[in-house]
């Protein structure tokens, strides 16, 4: 009963342990960890080597494919650079098993992570900020050496009556036939799968594994066996997290487990070949250390395996799992709301879009073409961002993120008002134009064409950029000509309107025109200018040009 005790709470604190080291660390990375990823997947080579950096440093590859379902979602990345980043996770969250080999079960640390533990806690509890999460950070990683030390009590315990001939032998054994071979390979495979989806961690499965070698209860091609089968396992928590999920989750979850039974069945038919070799080098290399490298190289085959059919790879999930919803609904993926770099960023080419169809719309409408119907499909895709951003899970964390943020609500604010003009009608009419008309209609319809440059621009970003002036934003010198003759347009057709005022009301006296005319020439006049100024602040803040305090009485109109 001590030894069952001993284990289960050596697994309970490494688990804990695991969970607040993981919190900390992702707290202290905060946005940094959207925006490397962001930057680091251009290719999907480079976006292995990043995910498994930067999940090797945050100790959690669901955050990295959470982050990584979100981008993809956002059309910040393609599937395949998403795919890339979940290869790379998958490698680098083999780090603990070297931690657990190398270090947690050779020396009992209990002694020093008890005072660690005191430390980690009292910058959680008095500091802030990254303070705090490096107070998490410091107190879950010695829960972890403490977990482990209990765990390797807890072992050695089993291991007086426990021993590997009690287990059914594997393929590379001596002595042991082919036949008799694989059903114990297989048979251990599905042991550690158990293991990992009742611990739903396969670094706590990998952990037990080790220790159990290290005290004699399993041998060392058991252990391999079972470190297989606990790597399949580690996809079972990412299909349950699908199930209800966006196309964009499900896919690469579906990625995630198509990925870990391919390196599965690759690992079981060259396993004779391998456990051979480990076998080969116990005279230099210790066994827990061989058990840590084979985990490692298990994951580093499957990423060699599969990265260079990135594109095939990509077809088959899309053909496996094919997308019934519309572009804007994968954009506004709910899951982007966890990261709220990710979901500003979605927002803001939300908008973008809506504002390069409805620019495109008016343009039409001034050279005659028909008023679309209320509540257009800009209109409808802006509320749905509206929708989207109350919906934030938690604020922005710097400074420069709230700036962001800022600016794409006062830009979706602009686009709407924009839209609610254009839905109002009261253009001018064909065949009554007098010079003014004809002049406000050519200011109006060069900022529309310039705005569509701008939303084109945005849409079609391959990335945002951190390290851009001003908000941290990129414009190019053409994108910046466009915005000012946005801003020209938008001043000269506002100076023009209040001059053409005063000259169509003296209009009416001498029975040029009637009172009602007048009226409704000048309505329409200042409806020009309205939606020439929405368009134009609208585009100025998506490109972080105009400071959300800079609004003067005319934006109110």
């Amino acid at each position: 009963m001590s030894t069952a005790i001993a284990t289960l709470g050596g697994v309970g604190l490494f688990l804990l342990g695991m969970t607040i080291m993981t919190d900390g660390l992702k707290a202290m990375a905060g946005s940094a960890l959207r925006t490397v990823l962001g930057k680091a997947a251009a290719t999907p080579v480079s976006g292995a080597l990043w995910g498994a950096i930067v999940t090797l440093l945050v100790q959690s590859s669901s955050a990295v494919t959470m982050t990584t379902i979100g981008l993809v979602s956002a059309g910040l990345l393609t599937f395949p650079q998403g795919l890339g980043l979940v290869f790379g996770a998958n490698v680098g969250t083999t780090g603990t098993g070297w931690l657990v080999a190398l270090i947690g079960v050779r020396v009992s640390l209990s002694a020093y992570a008890l005072p660690m533990i005191f430390i980690g806690a009292l910058a959680k509890l008095l500091g802030t900020g990254r303070i705090a999460a490096a107070g998490s950070a410091l107190a879950g990683f010695a829960l972890v050496l403490y977990g482990l030390t209990t765990l390797q009590q807890g072992m050695g315990g089993l291991a007086e009556s426990l021993h590997p001939s009690d287990l059914p032998a594997v393929l590379g054994s001596p002595g042991v036939s082919w036949l008799a071979g694989s059903v114990g390979l297989m048979t251990l495979i599905v042991v550690g799968l158990a293991m990992t989806a009742v611990m739903q961690s396969s670094t706590a499965a990998i952990a037990v594994t080790i220790s159990a070698f290290y005290a004699g209860a399993v041998n060392l091609e058991q252990g391999a066996a079972l470190i297989i089968g606990q790597n399949i396992g580690t996809a079972t928590s990412s299909a349950l997290a699908a199930i209800g999920a966006s196309t964009t989750a499900k896919r690469l979850a579906l990625a995630y487990v198509l990925f870990k039974v391919i390196a599965a069945l690759i690992a079981i038919v060259t396993f004779p070949l391998t456990a051979a070799f480990m076998k080969s080098l116990t005279a230099s290399i210790d066994g827990m250390t061989l058990l840590a490298a084979y985990h490692t190289a298990y994951n580093v085959v499957g990423v060699a395996v599969l990265l260079p059919a990135t594109q095939w790879f990509t077809r088959v999930v899309e053909r496996l799992l094919p997308s019934r919803q519309t572009p804007l609904q994968l954009a506004l993926d709910p899951s982007a709301l966890a990261n709220p770099v990710v979901a500003v960023e979605t927002a803001r080419r939300v908008v973008a879009g809506a504002l390069t169809t409805t620019a495109s719309s008016i343009s039409a409408m001034l050279m005659g073409a028909a008023v679309p119907e209320q509540n257009p499909p800009a209109a409808a895709a802006l509320e749905e961002v509206r929708d989207f951003l109350s919906e934030l899970k938690e604020p922005p964390e710097t400074e420069a993120e709230r700036l962001r943020m800022t600016s794409t609500v006062h830009a979706l604010d602009h686009a709407l008002r924009l839209n609610e003009v254009v839905a109002d009608g009261g253009f001018p009419r064909h065949g009554t134009e007098t010079a003014y008309d004809l002049r406000a209609v050519e200011l109006c319809t060069q900022a529309m064409r310039a705005a569509q440059v701008v939303g084109d621009s945005i849409t079609s970003e391959a990335a945002f950029s951190a390290q851009a002036p001003a908000i941290g934003w990129s414009v190019s010198p053409e994108i910046e000509a466009a915005l000012a003759e946005i801003e020209s347009a938008s001043k000269e057709l506002d100076a023009l309107q209040r001059d053409h005022r005063a000259a169509t009301l003296a209009s009416v006296a001498p029975g040029k025109l009637t009172a009602a005319d007048a009226i409704a020439r000048i309505e329409t006049a200042r409806r020009l200018d309205r939606i020439a100024r929405h368009c134009w602040r609208s585009a100025a803040h998506l490109l972080g040009r105009v400071a959300p305090d800079d609004l003067g009485p005319r934006s109110q109109r």
